[in-house]
């Protein structure tokens, strides 16, 4: 449901003006019921706004199996040329578990050795990817650490690339939500994950790799487009999927369960109905006289929270008049602010 942009003045404050924002009658209903899960840990995040939607033992630090090769995958799109060759070593010829069959010596595009890694869930491929943008497997890990800390996740630490069980390598749902929707912000990541099916060139047999999508989700739930399955025999099943519906992208992670698949479908199908993306500003929208808004926001919200979200213009003093900028428009839910959008005079836009 799209709430309206239009935007008026309801009275005069120190720092600026609140407003107030024709908002649907508040539904009668009480809030959305959480749905059950068989997880040890789950979670579930809109990536438009990054809000968690859903957090069961949320942040219990858990081994993850594969679901480590999200980190693996952005941390080698954002750090390699993705056109480069990567050569296979004995080290990554030789890794236990899951495997696209890579060859000792062989060579790859990065681009290609991606597909491997996140459809098939290559443990070679995580090895030699590793290599050959961090150096060595030590140094990829790292960067993996190093991005951990820069993404604010404080219940995760890695301890390889591939995701095969070791001390002191664990994660939290919340955090591979977080990890997850900030990694499709990123078109590579994001193509990649969604694709069913991918071929590449064979330097060693007379036929091209094929590699399927493990990831059932992607034939069975309408919308989906991702992400990744996981699986040690510690881990347990672990699954991060996400789908998109009118122009809502939203992530489900769960961690150590059984009947993941079916769980996905409700934790999806609880956002999309319960949670929808909702427009609450409006680029170009006009605020006061002159004043324009600088961009958009949309937000997940339920029928409950609908009239309780207030926006406030918080105007600059003209000496700050900087480009037109005029000051902002902070959008809350019960005091709490949730964003903000910047507002500039008309004729600066």
């Amino acid at each position: 449901m799209r709430i309206s942009p239009k935007i008026r003045a309801a009275g005069l404050l120190i720092l600026g003006l609140l407003l107030a924002v024709p908002l649907t009658a508040r539904a009668m209903e009480k809030a959305p019921e959480a749905p059950s899960t068989h997880a040890q840990a789950a979670a579930l995040i809109d990536v438009t706004s990054g809000r968690i939607l859903y957090s069961s033992n949320g942040d219990d630090e858990l081994p993850i199996a594969s679901l480590t090769k999200i980190m693996t995958a952005i941390v080698a799109i954002e750090h390699g040329q993705t056109k480069g060759k990567v050569k296979v070593s004995r080290n990554a010829f030789g890794k236990e578990g899951s495997s696209i069959y890579l060859q000792l010596g062989e060579e790859m595009s990065l681009e290609n050795m991606l597909y491997g890694l996140m459809l098939r869930s290559g443990n070679d491929a995580a090895t030699a990817i590793a290599e050959h943008v961090g150096g060595s497997e030590e140094g990829f890990v790292h960067l993996m650490n190093e991005k951990v800390k820069l993404l604010g996740l404080e219940h995760t630490r890695f301890q390889n690339p591939h995701g095969l069980d070791a001390n002191g390598h664990y994660s939290s749902a919340n955090d591979l939500a977080k990890l997850t929707a900030y990694a499709l912000h990123n078109p590579l990541f994001k193509e990649i994950v969604r694709t069913p099916s991918r071929k590449a060139p064979n330097p060693n047999d007379p036929w091209d790799y094929r590699w399927d999508n493990k990831n059932k989700m992607l034939r069975f739930y309408e919308g989906a487009d991702g992400v990744k399955t996981g699986y040690t025999k510690i881990a347990r099943r672990c699954l991060v999927s996400s789908a998109t519906r009118n122009g809502q992208q939203v992530v489900a992670v769960t961690i150590n369960d059984g009947d993941d698949w079916n769980d996905h479908r409700k934790l999806l199908d609880y956002a999309f109905t319960h949670y929808p993306l909702t427009s609450l500003v409006e680029e170009g929208q006009s605020v006061q006289n002159e004043l324009r808004t600088g961009t958009s926001f949309r937000y997940p919200l339920s029928e409950e929270e609908k009239d309780d979200v207030e926006l406030r213009l918080v105007l600059k003093g003209a000496e700050s008049n900087s480009f037109g900028y005029r000051g902002k428009i902070s959008i809350s839910i019960k005091k709490e602010e949730i964003g903000s959008v910047p507002v500039y005079e008309g004729k600066h836009l």
